[in-house]
């Protein structure tokens, strides 16, 4: 079993001599800048032009990325996975020196080697299970979040201490924080994005399809299927219980009618593609593909968004959330 810090394990006392620079005010970095705000650290918040404008509205110090690499001992990286490697060349890189920690929220990066910090640096990861707005709830309503933590590289022989303390400043370790290798970060979002996410949308836009062609109304098709939120609060009994407690709540008819059913979903098909997307994964296929697509122009995934956004269950979906407000 793999060990579980809380927020006993990090010590805010070790940052009060620190300078921090996020780089990258958006999603992720906007909620994060505003957590360590609320826990008094020094922070310098960089980032596009728009973004520093953002933060100096919001009363943060900003600068530029080579600026706040300069002048920081932890640099957050909280930028996408796929304009990091340039930022990163051409703004942090030649700014690093020894006793600089670099704290990263994907490990995407560094698994594949788009990025390779020097070795006198420390290289952690801190990535929170979830989205910015409920980051940001961990500190305002004390909602419990889970967070993954590792260190790639121990240069100081103290990065432990301060990946800990920054979890608890981000309030990434209000609901623990389980430690990880940076590769195994990297493979298990990957799979969830590629076999779990296509899988989802793919059974729901079929059910919505089937059920309106049998003369079900809209309405209450897309109503049942996600639009309540039923389905959202089952996942949530199963996050804060676990999946079988979440079956239990059910009535004994919906029990029934699901486990009895679920054998017909026990396809090797299904296995054997979930095992192909993980090798594609894990042996870099994912990685190279999607680097010669950002370097092409992204035409594919331009293509697949027009195919997608373009089908006519959107409209409809539109509807019915306009009646709900």
């Amino acid at each position: 079993m793999r060990f579980l810090y809380s927020e006993q394990d990090g010590d805010l006392t070790l940052l009060n001599d620190k300078t921090i620079a996020i780089v990258g005010y958006g999603n992720l970095g906007k909620p994060a800048a505003h957590n360590l705000r609320d826990s008094d650290v020094r922070l310098i918040v960089c980032g596009t032009e728009l973004e520093q404008n953002q933060a100096h509205d919001d009363g943060f110090q900003v600068g530029s990325v080579a600026h706040a690499t300069r002048q920081a001992d932890i640099i957050i990286l909280t930028l996408p996975d796929e304009t990091m490697p340039q930022i990163y060349m051409s703004d942090i890189s030649p700014n690093l020196k020894r006793g600089h920690t670099l704290i990263f929220n994907s490990a995407y990066n560094i698994t594949f080697g788009f990025i390779e910090p020097p070795p006198f640096v420390d290289v952690a990861l801190i990535a929170p299970r979830t989205i910015g707005d409920t980051l940001r709830e961990s500190m305002t309503q004390d909602k419990s979040i889970m967070s993954y933590v590792a260190v790639w590289q121990d240069a100081s022989r103290h990065a432990w201490q301060i990946v800990l303390a920054m979890a608890r400043a981000l309030g990434a370790l209000k609901g623990g924080a389980l430690e990880v290798g940076i590769q195994q970060e990297t493979e298990l979002s990957l799979f969830i994005q590629q076999a779990i996410l296509p899988a989802f949308h793919h059974i729901i836009t079929t059910a919505a399809r089937l059920l309106m062609s049998e003369g079900y109304p809209v309405e209450a098709v897309l109503t049942d299927l996600y639009l309540s939120g039923k389905f959202t609060d089952y996942i949530h009994q199963a996050a804060r219980s676990g999946l079988m407690h979440a079956l239990s709540l059910s009535g004994q008819t919906g029990q029934y009618g699901t486990l009895s059913r679920m054998e017909r979903f026990n396809e090797l098909k299904l296995e054997r593609l979930m095992e192909v997307t993980l090798e594609d994964i894990r042996n870099g296929n994912f990685a190279r593909e999607w680097s010669r697509e950002q370097a092409n122009g992204k035409p594919r995934l331009n293509k697949l968004l027009k195919q997608h956004q373009s089908q006519d269950l959107w409209d409809l979906e539109q509807q019915v959330l306009e009646m709900k407000d």
